[in-house]
């Protein structure tokens, strides 16, 4: 090639390089402007994984897309693995008669009788090799392969840059798949049936029907109480089922106003009211072959109910001032604590939604329902916010034991877990006693409360003691503890202002 030809060959990649924000269709460019000016039958532009030392075709000319992901080289192996490992151009006159050449490709066959010459030179970051750039084109006896070889390498300098881009997202895309591999498998683990804690027998009945549950597609209606873990439950059936790896998307209707509640699950068009300044994808395209969770549904309004009633029927909806109709295919867990049943029958809450939503129905247990689950969920959170907080915490003393169990628990697990986290955060020994336990929880009986006290807070330690345990047994009733007390309401109010007991914490 002669120096003009050279200088305009060399002018043409570095428009090409610059042409275009897409840095593949930048190398694809060159790769056709070295086609048309070497007499190029094909060329590839290769990169190392150096984690896995593995050589990878990332541009190719005159193959097929199916080769380019098939084929993949060691570090060393081939002629191109061996340019990429030494760092040393090669330029073979006759592929046919070189025994290292690989062909893995099975594309490289004589053309027209000829045979073909083979040209492979280095791509570089700074010192270290990260890539090859090579070229087949047909055997010419009078054309110098090493004037050839110094025009491939100027050019492989100048397409570095653009390599290294490749290499460094290529990386990145790895390691964001490595971590979502990473996730994905936390997640199960977390939200696995196992990682659900009890062993009594209600709590059975609640692992089976979630384990019959999670791999259909069928809706499920979680009934309990506030705080019973319900989202719980809805992991677990998400991250078992056959949409795993799609989409969760959790809505609490109850904490959205019911002027935001549409737009939020189903979207909006701009201009459908005041404020939309732009379009909004709804919760439901959002978790398209996903699942959704609806928490707290029992607060829906009824206009809202309608078209959630419609996404169960049809699996179709349209965004709030839209006209086009949607499709959707997401699994619906919904939760509530509320009784549907009477929300039926005042005609709060539509009765075909009810039934429709009610296909496979889990009831949790309230904390006072599964006593036998106290102290494994107690132990579980000590373990938890002893570890969180850096403390040597091994075990509860026998009292205050007696009162965990004792305990109603009117906010169920949330309630204990609270419970547990101030008490570890209280303790400086390595046993929870009874005296780090709230309030609440506090009871007239003897506990191993420290002893060191003078007469007088003595006497006001048993007296405040005695309060909150009436206040306990008559679930915050002033009048009716006080008669417990035998005396006046006076007193026992200015009692319990005197020692911090409020009545409404017992309620």
């Amino acid at each position: 090639m002669k120096p003009l030809e050279e200088v305009t060959l060399l002018y043409e990649i570095t428009r090409a390089l610059n042409e275009h924000l897409d840095l593949k269709k930048s190398l694809y460019k060159v790769l056709d402007i070295l086609s048309s000016s070497m007499n190029m039958v094909r060329g590839t532009i290769t990169i190392l994984d150096p984690v896995r030392n593995e050589i990878n075709i990332e541009v190719a000319h005159g193959l097929t897309s199916n080769a380019m992901r098939r084929v993949k080289y060691k570090l060393g192996e081939g002629i191109t693995g061996k340019v990429i490992e030494t760092g040393q151009a090669v330029a073979i006159p006759k592929i046919s008669e070189e025994p290292l050449f690989l062909d893995r490709t099975g594309s490289r066959k004589k053309r027209r009788g000829r045979d073909l010459s083979f040209i492979c030179v280095p791509v570089k970051k700074g010192k270290h090799v990260i890539g090859a750039l090579s070229v087949d084109r047909p055997f010419d006896g009078s054309y110098p392969l090493k004037s050839g070889e110094k025009l491939l390498a100027v050019i492989a300098a100048m397409i570095a840059g653009h390599v290294i881009k490749l290499e460094t997202i290529r990386m990145e895309k790895e390691r964001l798949r490595e971590e979502n591999r990473r996730l994905q498998n936390v997640l199960k683990d977390k939200y696995s049936i196992s990682s659900i804690i009890g062993n009594s027998n209600k709590m059975r009945e609640v692992f089976q029907m979630v384990s019959q549950v999670s791999k259909s597609n069928a809706t499920v209606l979680i009934r309990g109480e506030s705080g019973t873990g319900k989202e719980l439950v809805a992991n677990s059936i998400h991250y078992n089922s056959l949409r795993k790896k799609i989409a969760f998307v959790k809505v609490n209707c109850a904490a959205l106003p019911a002027t935001l509640i549409e737009s939020e699950l189903f979207g909006h068009e701009k201009g459908a009211f005041t404020g939309a300044i732009k379009k909004k994808i709804g919760k439901f395209e959002l978790a398209h072959k996903g699942t959704i969770f609806l928490d707290e549904i029992g607060s829906l309004g009824l206009d809202v109910q309608a078209n959630l009633l419609r996404i169960l029927q049809e699996k179709e909806f349209e965004r709030v001032g839209g006209q086009r109709t949607l499709k959707t295919d997401v699994r619906i867990i919904a939760a509530t604590n509320k009784n549907l049943e009477r929300a039926v029958a005042d005609e709060s809450f539509r009765g075909d939604l009810y039934y429709r939503l009610n296909v496979f129905p889990i009831y949790l247990p309230p904390l006072r329902e599964r006593k036998t689950d106290i102290l494994l969920l107690a132990d579980f959170f000590l373990e938890k916010y002893a570890g969180q907080n850096h403390k040597d915490i091994k075990r509860f003393s026998t009292p205050a034991i007696d009162m965990l169990m004792e305990y109603h628990w009117p906010g169920n697990v949330r309630e204990l877990e609270n419970c547990i986290e101030r008490a570890v955060l209280l303790c400086e020994e390595g046993v929870i006693h009874s005296y780090h336990l709230p309030p609440t929880l506090q009871t007239g009986k003897e506990s191993d409360t420290v002893p060191t006290l003078s007469l007088d807070d003595t006497v006001a330690s048993l007296e405040k003691e005695m309060i909150i345990d009436a206040l306990k047994n008559t679930r915050g009733h002033v009048t009716a503890a006080a008669g417990i007390l035998k005396t006046t309401v006076r007193k026992f109010a200015y009692k319990a202002q005197k020692y911090g007991v409020d009545y409404r914490h017992y309620r």
